[in-house]
């Protein structure tokens, strides 16, 4: 099987160069340094960037300038922070794995574990995702792992 295959069933797939903004439909996206957003360089400085609403992704190198997920304006930047203040307790605070609370999660949404990621997620997603993870307890995680290791 092709590595790209696996992806064909996917609903997010941000494995692209972004060439149209997500939110706003612009053309106007560009690769640039995220001096630009936050006035100095931060991680490895690389980003895309529309120049009609702002919205902005990073890039995972600036060799390969993937992008990290969708580009993404300040609601959805706010809505993946507050995914993230409720996810992450799940993993760094108790001996689950992040892979285990992302699959919980995944199983939830109906997604695959390898889409499942809040930087590529849209609104209705990201909502979708808190409203999971605010009604979600350690308890729901440790027999995830177990039935899943069924």
């Amino acid at each position: 099987m092709n590595n790209d295959d696996v992806w064909n069933d996917c609903i997010f797939d941000f494995r692209k160069i972004p060439t149209k903004c997500g939110n706003c439909g612009s053309s106007k996206v560009r690769y640039t340094t995220n001096d630009e957003i936050y006035g100095r360089i931060y991680g490895n400085g690389g980003c895309y960037l529309c120049d009609n609403c702002k919205a902005y992704v990073g890039v995972h190198n600036t060799k390969s300038k993937k992008p990290l997920g969708r580009m993404a304006n300040k609601e959805l930047r706010e809505l993946k922070m507050a995914c993230h203040k409720k996810f992450d307790p799940l993993w760094k605070n108790t001996n689950f794995k992040r892979t285990d609370c992302y699959g919980y999660l995944a199983s939830k949404l109906g997604l695959h574990l390898r889409e499942t990621h809040f930087g590529w997620f849209d609104k209705e997603y990201l909502e979708k995702a808190l409203s999971i993870l605010e009604n979600t307890t350690y308890k729901d995680i440790s027999m995830y792992i177990r039935l899943r290791k069924c």
